[in-house]
């Protein structure tokens, strides 16, 4: 494995200043196999001769890469202390850049939308303003052209989004993805935005706390008395993403031995939809919606349920990626078409500018939405030799994506 090196190089006043490597750079070097920990240890040793914010952020996202969440944070909550405000990418050009403001909430990837993964290669000026429990004024934005939302909707970013909503209620400018809509994305609140609009299919998902859902796994009540079904049921803690957690119990006795080894305190509990194809294959897809235009990321296929991407199967079965590449360059003329009522009420009802989804398709043609955020991941990081067709589709997206946020700071003028 190759490793990920770093210079200590800053401006003539700041000489020994870290020059940030940021998301996108550190995830395609985890992507990619290398050895985060030199480049970790060599940030670690900065930080202790000097109170670099830019090096304690990086070193955060390295912790968090290694699986280290709560030192990561810790690390994080440093680097605060000293500003909450970055400048991650300086545009190349020199006549009037663009300038987005980013607006994030502290925590782990899963907090904000991952956006540096889409404008990797954009020429533009990006500044990041983190809210936190202390309040921010107007003063403390930098200059801008159009606002953008990162901060993703859970428990922990509730505070967060509702003091970036009154930070932003006087701006001038655009706000893309506005804090309000975005607080629409937690799970059991989707279903209860789209869980009935025209072709979606989505499982009726309530939240219930640990004492309700041990009574149930004790036969005290029945579950589909507060689900529309029975079992089986898919269960997952409050706050878990990307499958931690979640399982799928199709009795009393399973979802006792379910809760016997997990310590939450709030779980969401939903009916299995069995979205099983006629081969007997389970296919997902991610999906993200720009400006109500939906554009597909990568569809994985496989024999479980719970499906990854990418993963072994995907790797071991060339008809599969072939099966994607196929669906990418046909998904405007075909799927986008077919769930074109779909998107347009994920579009108008979200009111979000940019939003992710995962899905798949019922055997009665519905889209079926497992999950709805503004944070999932959008990359083009995985093997080229492998997936040559998804760097080219990933780029679309990209494209996409800072296309919208320009034609924002060109419509600022007529707020």
């Amino acid at each position: 494995m190759n490793t990920v090196r770093t210079q200590v190089t800053g401006d003539a006043g700041h000489p020994w200043m870290h020059q940030p490597l940021g998301l996108a750079t550190l995830l395609r070097a985890a992507t990619a196999g290398n050895d985060l920990t030199p480049l970790g240890e060599l940030l670690l040793e900065h930080v202790k001769r000097h109170d670099d914010p830019y090096a304690l952020l990086d070193l955060s996202l390295v912790l968090q890469l290694k699986y280290q969440k709560a030192a990561a944070l810790a690390v994080q909550q440093q680097a605060f202390q000293i500003t909450r405000r970055y400048r991650l990418k300086s545009a190349q050009t020199t006549q009037s850049p663009l300038k987005v403001l980013v607006l994030k909430a502290p925590g782990d990837l899963m907090a904000n939308t991952p956006l540096e993964c889409l404008l990797e290669n954009a020429d533009l000026q990006l500044e990041v303003l983190y809210a936190d429990a202390r309040p921010l004024v107007d003063a403390e934005l930098p200059e801008h052209d159009v606002i953008f939302v990162a901060a993703c909707a859970s428990d922990e970013t509730a505070g967060v989004l509702a003091q970036i909503t009154s930070l932003t209620s006087g701006a001038a400018c655009r706000i893309l993805n506005r804090s309000e809509h975005v607080a629409k994305t937690m799970r059991d609140s989707a279903y209860a935005l789209l869980g009935a609009a025209p072709g979606i299919c989505m499982a009726h998902t309530v939240r219930l706390s640990r004492e309700q859902v041990n009574e149930a796994a004790a036969g005290a009540f029945k579950l589909s008395d507060v689900l529309d079904g029975n079992y089986p049921f898919i269960i997952r803690p409050i706050g878990s993403h990307a499958g931690q957690g979640l399982a799928k119990v199709s009795d009393e006795q399973e979802l006792g031995r379910y809760m016997a080894e997990s310590d939450a305190t709030e779980y969401y509990m939903a009916p299995f939809v069995d979205y099983s194809s006629a081969d007997g294959l389970f296919r997902k897809y991610r999906i993200v919606i720009i400006e109500g235009k939906p554009f597909v990321c990568h569809m994985g296929i496989s024999r479980e349920w719970m499906v990854h991407y990418p993963y072994t199967e995907m790797l071991a079965h060339p008809d599969r990626r072939d099966e994607e590449a196929r669906l990418m360059a046909s998904f405007d003329a075909e799927f986008a078409l077919r769930h074109r009522e779909a998107f347009h009420s994920i579009a108008k009802l979200t009111g979000l500018d940019y939003v992710g989804f995962d899905c798949a398709e019922t055997s009665d043609g519905r889209l079926l939405i497992f999950e709805i955020a503004t944070g999932m991941v959008v990359h083009d990081m995985d093997d080229p030799d492998i997936f040559p067709y998804k760097a080219p589709q990933i780029r679309r997206v990209a494209d996409a994506f800072h296309d919208m946020l320009r034609r924002a700071a060109s419509n600022s003028d007529q707020i």
